[in-house]
């Protein structure tokens, strides 16, 4: 069986993202969304807000397993017998930057991959920083994100 795990804070989960999933969600039999904290930046929502809200962004597809992990990816990955790490890109920078972090994975422990995933154009502007900046000067954000993350929101800034 060939799984997969998409990584990253999700802080919170965008279109864009939610696009990556399914995608890679039909290229493998188990594909897991790995939640962590990233510690270098402030989060807009705790970790068990973050899985919630992407268990209900995917789920209608079926082979999709939402996880917080702390520590290592690759550690996470051999524990759980995760074979490729996928991700999306938007640019040239992502690339850049995944690309160094998948060369030192890959030096440390050859039996993983990293698969790239190139983000559709209408989503390659949306990025979870964007999205918080725009929530927190009240900004129209519904565009970016799945309703479920629209509601969640509205329904806590009412309280």
């Amino acid at each position: 069986m060939k799984r997969a795990i998409c990584p990253g804070s999700f802080d919170p989960v965008t279109l864009g993202h939610v696009d990556i999933f399914r995608r890679a969600a039909r290229i493998f039999d188990e594909l897991y969304i790995g939640v962590f904290n990233n510690i270098r930046k402030t989060p807009l929502l705790q970790t068990e807000e973050r899985m919630e809200l992407l268990r209900s962004a995917v789920a209608d597809i079926p082979n999709v397993k939402v996880v917080a992990f702390d520590g290592l990816l690759a550690e996470y990955m051999i524990a759980n017998d995760i074979q490729v790490i996928v991700r999306g890109l938007r640019s040239v920078t992502d690339y850049e930057y995944e690309q160094g972090q998948a060369q030192i994975i890959k030096s440390m422990h050859p039996e993983l991959d990293t698969m790239f995933l190139l983000g559709k154009p209408e989503y390659n502007s949306y990025s979870s920083s964007v999205v918080r900046e725009i929530i927190r000067f009240k900004g129209d954000y519904s565009r970016l994100v799945p309703h479920e993350v629209v509601e969640y929101l509205n329904g806590k800034n009412s309280v």
